[in-house]
C-alpha cells in the first residue's frame, strides 16, 4: 500500500507515525523543529488521513506498508518514532524488520493488549449524518452530544473535510477501524526481541504504561531501552509537552 506522507527537512530520516484517529497533520508543529536537524517523514498510516482506505488492519500489514515506503524512499535504515497505534506499528516494524531501521522511538504506549476503550468515540463520529450537515459547527455540535472535552473533538475533526460536490466525510475508514478494532487492541509480541537502541516516552498523567509494563514486555522485547516519563503530559504528549519531547528525541537520535 502506497502510504501518503509529508517531508521536511535534511539529515539523518526520521519517519513520524500517528496514532488512532490521527493524521500527519498532529505531528506537524514538532516536526517543523525536528526537521531542522533531521529528515523529517510524516506518514498516514493506512485507513488514516490521505492514505488508502483498506478492509485490513492489522500490524503486520501495517508495518509492511511502512516497509515499502522505505524502499520507496531508498532509506535503507531511518529512525522510526510511533505515538499510540503507531507506536505499536513501529514496534511491529523493529521486531520483523530490525535490519531496516537505526533506532526506535515509542510515544506513551506498550506492547500489550488493551480493553476496549474507544467504543464512545467510534459510535460518536458514525452517529453524525454527514448527508445533512452544512458546516464544520454543526458536526462540533453532534460530536459534543457525547464528547465532551473540546480537545479531543478538535484532534477528531481533523479529519473532516469537504468532498468536490461540497459535502462533508471523515478521512479515516471507520469501517475498517470499527470491524478491526480487536487487532488494533491486539499486543506486539516476538520471538526475538529487537537490540538497538530504544526510547519509549510516557505521559506522567497517562495511564497507557505501567510500571509492570516496563519491567514485563517492554525489557522483554527491548532489551536496549530506557524509559522516560513526562511528569505534566497525558497521552498526547507531543502536543502538551513538545519542548520535552523535542528534548529527549534529539538526544537520544544524537547519542550512539
Amino acid at each position: 500500500m502506497k502510504l501518503h506522507y509529508r517531508e521536511m527537512g535534511h539529515g539523518q530520516p526520521l519517519i513520524i507515525l500517528h496514532g488512532l484517529f490521527g493524521t500527519s497533520d498532529n505531528w506537524q508543529t514538532l516536526a517543523r523543529r525536528l526537521a531542522e536537524h533531521y529528515n523529517v517523514f510524516l506518514v498516514d498510516l493506512r485507513n488514516h488521513g490521505r492514505s488508502p482506505h483498506d478492509d485490513l488492519h492489522n500490524y503486520d500489514v501495517m508495518a509492511a506498508d511502512v516497509l515499502e515506503l522505505v524502499d520507496e524512499l531508498q532509506i535503507p535504515t531511518p529512525a522510526i518514532m510511533g505515538h499510540s497505534m503507531g507506536g505499536k506499528v513501529a514496534m511491529n516494524y523493529a521486531l520483523k524488520y530490525p535490519t531496516r531501521l537505526t533506532k526506535l522511538i515509542v510515544v506513551d504506549i506498550a506492547p500489550k493488549a488493551y480493553p476496549p476503550h474507544h467504543d464512545e468515540i467510534i459510535d460518536a463520529l458514525q452517529s453524525v449524518d454527514l448527508s445533512t450537515v452544512t458546516s464544520r459547527s454543526e458536526v462540533d455540535a453532534q460530536l459534543a452530544k457525547t464528547i465532551h472535552e473540546d480537545e479531543v473533538r478538535l484532534f477528531l475533526m481533523k479529519n473532516l473535510y469537504r468532498k468536490e460536490d461540497n459535502t462533508f466525510d471523515w478521512r479515516m475508514n471507520l469501517d475498517a477501524i470499527e470491524k478491526n478494532y480487536e487487532k488494533i487492541a491486539a499486543p506486539i509480541t516476538s520471538d526475538t526481541p529487537f537490540k538497538k537502541s530504544t526510547l519509549f516516552i510516557k505521559g506522567g498523567r497517562s495511564r497507557y504504561i505501567k510500571p509492570e509494563d516496563v519491567y514485563g514486555s517492554i525489557e522483554h522485547l527491548f532489551t536496549l531501552v530506557e524509559v522516560e516519563t513526562i511528569p505534566e503530559a497525558g497521552h498526547w504528549v507531543h502536543a502538551e509537552a513538545p519542548d520535552k519531547v523535542y528534548e529527549l528525541v534529539t538526544r537520544f537520535l544524537s547519542t550512539d
